[in-house]
């Protein structure tokens, strides 16, 4: 298979330590609204956008009563305590370089807010390298829907079977794989490698670094 000619990019857990952060600002959003979840129930569902992730743990009723408040709770509380302790993963930034000086098109297929893809784009010092990137305002639906990769693809102006994503989670290759996306699974986002297959992720590394030292055997390179 000819190598392809562009990469999306998932954000977070895949770029960006900010999976557990995530869970917590979501816990605590939960609780706030009378849902007291364990962290692990939630952790597993971030990944998914809000519109998602609520109808998992909240009924159609209390969705109409409380799912728009507790999303703007949990995004104003996200903004003030939780955004600002996200960091960089080790060799995140050095990776998507790599993938640009190698001659690959680059976009973010986030499907934050338009402010946290931004301060996640400045923390990692990218912005010159990429195409450009999506945000929760590109699609009508989050991950595990292909909109925001089909959205991304549009930035980067390659076919499908030109490209390919790279995500941490199940909700990243499942919703790739309906945009007719390849995956690669970074085990940094703290889903096993056995999810990460059975969503579909053509190959596994442990995090951007592992990737970015195996990056001229790996799929990005080879095809």
């Amino acid at each position: 298979m000819a190598p392809p000619e562009a990469v999306l990019f998932d954000v977070d857990g895949t770029l960006v330590d900010s999976v557990d952060l995530h869970a917590q600002a979501w816990r605590e959003a939960l609780r706030r609204f009378g849902k007291d979840v364990p962290l692990e129930e939630v952790r597993r569902q971030i990944g998914k956008g809000g519109d998602e992730l609520i109808p998992v743990f909240l009924s159609e009723d209390e969705r109409a009563r409380d799912g728009e408040a507790l999303e703007r709770f949990r995004g104003e509380l996200w903004r003030r305590e939780y955004m600002p302790r996200v960091r960089p993963l080790p060799g995140a930034a050095e990776l998507v370089r790599r993938a640009h000086d190698a001659g690959l098109r680059v976009a973010l297929a986030s499907s934050g807010k338009e402010d946290e893809v931004e301060h996640n784009r400045r923390l990692l010092g990218i912005g010159a390298l990429l195409e450009g990137a999506t945000t929760a305002d590109d699609a009508e639906r989050s991950k595990p829907h292909p909109d925001i990769f089909e959205a991304a693809l549009a930035r980067v102006h390659a076919p499908p079977e030109r490209a390919m994503a790279v995500g941490d989670s199940p909700w990243d290759a499942l919703a790739a794989r309906r945009a007719g996306l390849r995956t690669i699974g970074l085990l940094s986002g703290g889903f096993d490698e056995r999810e990460l297959r059975g969503a579909g992720c053509i190959a596994i590394y442990a995090g951007p670094e592992e990737l970015l030292a195996r990056f001229d055997a790996s799929p990005l390179a080879r095809g």
